[in-house]
């Protein structure tokens, strides 16, 4: 299919479209053009093409044609990749927790000051031997006295440009990305500064507090043609106050930092649930907490929501993990000789799953005309396209995210030799960020833009050298379609991660035995209150724009004022073309019924993010889906959005406020 491509736009006229498609793409982003002034302009993507600036003529978008297979006809296509399974996964790093900030100390309320901070990172812009950092904003961090906000676990990071390979290093020496991505500014043991897809290692009942530096490019706008240096990190379904949630229009320039606190503490606890308690019957103890442990979470991660960038940062690099675990109440310890026996440490790995387009010179690309949905042509697993990850014969954690910004995902397992005759099964024990009742064996998993999944595979049952890989055999359909849920047949196309099987059996595997894991109760459905107001949200589209109720978003406009403490059921409708994978900032809820029809067995668990439209759930669209939701605990603005982050960047997106009951507008 690539050489086909290829030989598409091989004559000297086409390569020629392509260049100039390129620097004018790249020369917009560069003169500081919005989005919003390109609706304006009329430079929307369409079925016949591009309206480009410079003579109006017509240019084809990045990928027109609908092809058979799991790839697109791309105007601009990436170079081959000729040496899959060269290079190691990338593992994401732990980041370094500090005794004390540099600077100003934290606070309940974050100071207005400059901050004089040595400059010993690399690649974060030539501002001069000293960068100066200004508090982004002064806005006091809820609850901090009563959550003892004073012994948070403190993390300095943060987000600055490096140079990154996603291809063979050895194959491609010279191929180095401008990324925008996190690093961790403490040095491990080893003496590396974590960066790229990196990990925080968080606990229930220890708050953190993240000091975020934004230490972008500051002076002009270099930067490859997309992506703003402006950020707002958003840790993904966490349970946290608004102030330190990561809105759309909480956002801060390069040259100032922001607080983020973190509570790691269960919805409920001011509520609902001041404590609750859990008895485990491998030690028949009584554990409590507060906030209600049915809603204890674990697979997170934080990426930036910048306003009508949000797709463009997060393609550029701004996709990290973060692990919360729980035990204080012995359940996800991350100990595999404790509570649930997870596999730990080195044997529990976080996978981020995006898709990209680079031009020839081995730098991203991204089409910013195309309103529809950015898919790119290769597929990076942790930033590397087609690694590799030697696998002891035992068993592994894998916590799956589709980090987009656009392509779903049916990721499956397949024998890389005939001879190999164990079963692919899955044992899946979370969705999105939260543990099942119990585990679910599976064929495949899928996955829409910022879904989740948290697999085990027992590589036990395979001989040395033996090789299972990791697939995506969904369809995906040319960027004016999304998905029609078909799954293709394996081919060395739908690889995406080779396990290379090495070593005799490990014989001290402490987790729990594969017929434990999948038969123990993990976390239960919570028990929900009656609805008192029910609300509908239709996702729709006009003029190359996504809106929700028919109007785009605005940053001025309250949708809904849940009242704090309250539980709402939300409809969602779509009208097809795409599925909407729709998440909702602030607490995670549980769907009722999608179609008028009971949850299926993917629905059947707490999730933050909801696929609605076409090839949502098998090959069938789902026009309609209702939810139930809780409001507890913090008071203050939440967005609810598609995670198709393009057409949240393209407006389909509202804002709610959660208020007091007392509130006048509470309710409304």
């Amino acid at each position: 299919m690539f050489k086909k491509t290829r030989s598409l736009f091989s004559h000297s006229k086409h390569e020629t479209h392509v260049a100039k498609y390129i620097k004018e793409v790249r020369d917009i982003e560069a003169a500081g053009v919005t989005r919003r002034e390109l609706f304006k302009m009329g430079l929307t993507a369409s079925a016949s093409g591009l309206v480009t600036i410079s003579g109006g003529s017509l240019i084809p978008g990045l990928a027109q044609a609908q092809n058979a297979g799991n790839n697109n006809n791309f105007l601009v296509v990436s170079p081959a990749c000729k040496k899959p399974w060269s290079e190691p996964l990338v593992i994401p790093k732990a980041c370094q927790p500090v005794s004390q900030f540099m600077g100003l100390p934290a606070g309940e309320y974050p100071h207005a000051a400059t901050l004089n901070i040595e400059k010993f990172h690399s690649g974060c812009g030539e501002i001069g031997e000293w960068e100066k950092y200004t508090d982004a904003r002064r806005e006091p961090h809820q609850q901090w006295q009563a959550l003892n906000g004073e012994n948070s676990i403190k993390y300095e990071l943060e987000c600055c440009e490096i140079d990154w390979n996603f291809y063979c290093s050895e194959e491609y020496p010279s191929f180095n990305s401008k990324v925008w991505t996190y690093k961790d500014m403490t040095p491990n043991v080893d003496g590396d500064y974590a960066c790229g897809p990196v990990r925080i290692k968080a606990n229930y009942g220890q708050p953190v507090l993240m000091r975020m530096f934004n230490s972008l490019p500051m002076h002009g706008r270099d930067n490859q043609g997309f992506g703003i240096n402006q950020i707002s990190p958003h840790l993904h379904n966490a349970h946290n106050p608004p102030e330190s949630d990561g809105g759309p229009n909480r956002f801060f320039d390069s040259g100032k930092f922001y607080d983020f606190w973190y509570p790691n503490i269960r919805a409920g606890f001011k509520s609902t649930h001041t404590k609750s308690t859990r008895y485990d019957a491998s030690t028949k103890q009584y554990y409590e907490c507060a906030g209600d442990w049915k809603e204890t979470q674990s697979s997170l991660w934080f990426h930036d929501h910048r306003m009508d960038f949000t797709a463009q940062n997060v393609y550029k690099g701004m996709a990290s993990f973060y692990s919360l675990f729980s035990s204080d109440i012995n359940l996800d310890t991350d100990n595999e000789t404790t509570g649930l026996r997870l596999p730990s440490g080195e044997y529990d790995i976080p996978v981020v799953i995006s898709d990209k387009t680079f031009d020839q010179d081995g730098q991203m690309f991204m089409d910013l005309f195309n309103s529809g949905g950015f898919k790119g042509d290769m597929t990076c697993v942790n930033f590397k396209i087609k690694p590799f990850l030697e696998v002891k014969r035992r068993k592994y954690r894998f916590r799956l995210l589709n980090g987009g910004p656009s392509t779903f995902l049916e990721l499956s397992l397949k024998n890389g030799k005939p001879t190999i005759k164990v079963p692919t099964l899955m044992t899946r024990i979370a969705n999105d960020g939260n543990l099942l009742p119990k585990a679910q064996i599976v064929p495949s998993v899928r996955l829409g833009v910022a879904e989740r999944a948290d697999i085990i595979i027992d590589f036990s049952h395979y001989k040395n050298g033996d090789i299972v890989y990791l697939e995506n055999r969904l369809q995906s359909l040319a960027p004016s379609k999304g998905t029609t849920g078909r799954i293709l047949a394996s081919s060395a196309a739908t690889e995406i991660l080779m396990f290379k099987i090495t070593g005799p059996l490990v014989t001290d595997d402490y987790s729990a035995p594969m017929k434990m894991l999948q038969t123990q109760e993990m976390v239960p459905l919570p028990v929900q209150p009656k609805a008192t107001v029910r609300r509908s949200f239709s996702f729709g589209t006009s003029n190359g724009a996504w809106n929700v109720n028919g109007k785009l978003y605005s940053p001025l406009v309250m949708s809904a004022y849940p009242a704090e403490g309250s539980c709402e059921e939300w409809t969602f409708t779509s009208g097809g073309g795409w599925s909407h994978p729709i998440h909702i900032h602030h607490e995670e809820s549980l769907l009722i019924k999608r179609n008028g029809n009971a949850p299926a067995l993917d629905d059947q668990s707490r999730k933050d993010v909801y696929r609605v439209g076409e090839g949502a759930q098998g090959t069938a669209g789902t026009s309609s889906l209702t939810i139930k939701m809780q409001f507890r605990d913090w008071v203050g603005d939440y967005p609810c959005h598609c995670h198709n982050v393009v057409h949240e960047d393209h407006g389909m997106m509202i804002r709610f406020k959660i208020v007091p009951p007392t509130d006048p507008k509470a309710g409304k």
